[in-house]
């Protein structure tokens, strides 16, 4: 599992960009924004972790199959750069763990006829709302 993890940081592409926020005037002048890029077919993930990636991934993964990641969070480049790799190593574990199955649940019979007693007390009592004929 750690390992697909570190293949994907070290398969990920970085940009830097100016970015808005704190900073100051230094934001103006630096590129301190960054953003990653990470090809999810190159992974070679099995069909259901992919998907699970691709769902947790929502808005985030492009039509080209790329996680695109911005992190502009902090002052320094580095900071943000950081950030950007913890949001997709914690994208990339999570999508890794198999969620459990759920296990159907069985009511008893006495269960089964106090839902129905409370189903038919509901139902007398909406059936005596209403207007009243004198």
């Amino acid at each position: 599992m750690g390992e697909t993890v570190a293949q994907a940081l070290a398969m990920a592409e970085e940009s830097f960009l100016a970015a808005s926020g704190p900073g100051g005037q230094n934001v103006n002048k630096v590129a301190t924004a960054v953003q990653l890029r990470l090809d999810v077919f190159a992974l070679r993930l099995p069909p259901p972790v992919f998907h699970r990636l691709k769902s947790l991934a929502g808005s985030r993964m492009t039509a080209k199959g790329e996680i695109v990641i911005t992190a502009r969070r902090y002052r320094t480049q580095e900071a943000n750069r950081e950030d950007a790799r913890a949001r997709l190593a914690e994208l990339v574990e999570q999508a890794l763990v198999e969620p459990k199955k759920r296990a159907k649940t069985r009511v008893n019979r006495v269960g089964k006829e106090q839902r129905l007693k409370s189903k038919k007390a509901r139902g007398t009592v909406k059936a005596n709302r209403g207007k009243v004929d004198w």
